[in-house]
């Protein structure tokens, strides 16, 4: 059984010690059911259901079972053994078990294949636990964004339209512009009509043509904005 020539797949139980010894092939063994104990060239440790360990070649080592103890063990030459990690990723668990019912009912295909879904399995990285590639951050270019918004006071600009210069959707704009500017968008946007409509103001440019040109509804809105800007309301 196995998925090559020399790769022999079984579930064995394990009781009192039968003293050390050693193999010329890899032994894998993953936990089934209570716990078994293990010393491997002197180290001892614990196999208990879902943990697995791999037995290199000329390793000498011996088990003990305590109470009713089984594991699913894998007999194999394949050198990619060699490679694998020193315990199995989380998904093997279920494999294992689902390998124990195909020697058990049997399932044929699965038992020839057993052995190399074990190993393609054991040192898969899983989804749950693997760090997740840090997001790029967009960064904004706020004057970039005020030069665009220059030509474009007078109109009648929504959180989107802002958004969509930045490469952002409406509510990514709003969380960056609220951290980094410490206003909404539509407060940024009145700042920076309400900055340009006092700028224009200081040039000569009369109420009327400031407050059109920066877009408020009318002359006395502008005055109005200016008054509350200057009181600090």
């Amino acid at each position: 059984m196995g998925g090559g020539a020399h790769d022999h797949l079984s579930v064995r139980a394990y009781g009192a010690s039968p003293g050390s010894h050693e193999h010329d092939h890899f032994q894998v063994l993953v936990g089934l059911e209570g716990v078994l104990e293990l010393e491997v060239e002197g180290r001892g440790r614990r196999l208990a259901q879902g943990q697995g360990c791999v037995i290199a070649p000329g390793d000498r080592h011996d088990f003990e079972g305590r109470g009713a103890t089984r594991c699913l063990v894998l007999d194999s030459h394949n050198p990619d053994w060699a490679r694998a990690t020193p315990t199995p990723a989380p998904g093997v668990s279920a494999l294992a078990r689902y390998l124990a019912e195909a020697i058990a009912t049997p399932l044929p295909r699965a038992r020839r294949l057993g052995a190399d879904l074990l190993l393609e399995a054991w040192s898969r990285p899983d989804a749950r636990t693997t760090a997740p590639a840090p997001r790029v951050r967009r960064t904004i270019d706020w004057t970039a964004l005020s030069a665009w918004l220059a030509h474009r006071l007078d109109a009648p600009l929504s959180v989107a339209d802002l958004a969509q210069q930045v490469h952002l959707s409406p509510s990514q704009f709003t969380a960056r512009c609220q951290a980094e500017q410490g206003h909404s968008p539509m407060q940024w946007l009145r700042r920076q009509r309400l900055a340009q409509a006092r700028a224009w103001r200081a040039d000569g440019l009369s109420v009327a043509d400031a407050a059109r040109r920066a877009g408020y509804r009318s002359p006395s809105a502008l005055t109005a904005a200016l008054r509350r800007a200057t009181s600090g309301r």
